[in-house]
């Protein structure tokens, strides 16, 4: 797809990501209930989110919180489950490197799981061109606008939501929606498998740890089979031999 402007890649970015946000929205219902019956005031609440904009970091916190973690634990157990967000940064470099920084600092700390995972393969596709900020922004922002809605629905409802809802569940099937059209070669596939090998491997893992050895494991494995796959052939040295005499 060739966008004619920025409007129009802008306003892409926001339609390809909106049926993903709305997969973030029980995470989020889930993580303002939380702070709120932990005893956080919802402006404190509210604060947090946007301090952290990834809500497994901050559930993670929530929970060292509850535990009267140090707090020292608390930023470095944050700052490990974020390292994903290294990998995801250094994969869309390339495509945004011209950018200047007052542009590329505010979006990097918009970038998300969902954000990379479209922009990833339209970048990749080399379908944006000199679009690719407009269509970034677009997902970005609709992303953090409606992820920090829903907590601040979340807050704002507190214990009203009932468990019988289930609102967990819908947060694996988001992810779910990313992973399947994505595995479209031997790579992707075997990435996708030792990554959730791994991640089921390493679920008990201290500070959520598996997280990053699943998503270190998954890369590896991906690069790994793609290497394996674009290698030139080698031929043995008998045949070789032969067809030089």
């Amino acid at each position: 797809m060739h966008f004619q402007d920025g409007k129009q890649a802008f306003m892409q970015g926001v339609h390809g990501v909106l049926p993903l946000t709305t997969g973030v929205v029980p995470f989020g219902l889930i993580t303002g209930v939380t702070a709120i019956e932990m005893g956080m005031s919802p402006l404190d609440a509210l604060g947090m989110t946007l301090l952290f904009y990834s809500g497994s970091a901050q559930m993670v916190v929530l929970q060292l919180m509850q535990n009267g973690a140090l707090p020292l634990t608390m930023v470095v157990t944050a700052l490990v489950i974020n390292l994903r967000f290294l990998m995801y940064s250094a994969s869309l470099a390339p495509s945004l490197s011209s950018l200047p920084r007052r542009r590329t600092w505010p979006m990097s700390y918009l970038l998300s799981d969902q954000t990379f995972a479209l922009c990833s393969l339209r970048f990749a596709a080399g379908e944006l061109g000199r679009f690719a900020f407009p269509y970034y922004a677009g997902t970005a922002i609709t992303m953090w606008c409606g992820w920090n809605l829903s907590v601040l629905a979340g807050v704002y409802l507190g214990t009203g939501i009932p468990e019988s809802w289930s609102l967990g569940f819908a947060i694996p099937l988001s992810f779910l929606a990313l992973l399947v059209p994505n595995l479209r070669s031997p790579a992707t596939l075997g990435a996708a498998t030792a990554g959730g090998t791994l991640a089921v491997v390493a679920v008990d893992l201290p500070y959520n740890l598996g997280l990053m050895v699943a998503s270190l494991g998954g890369v590896l494995a991906g690069l790994i089979i793609e290497h394996l796959r674009t290698a030139p052939h080698v031929q043995p040295a008998d045949d070789a031999n032969q067809e030089a005499s």
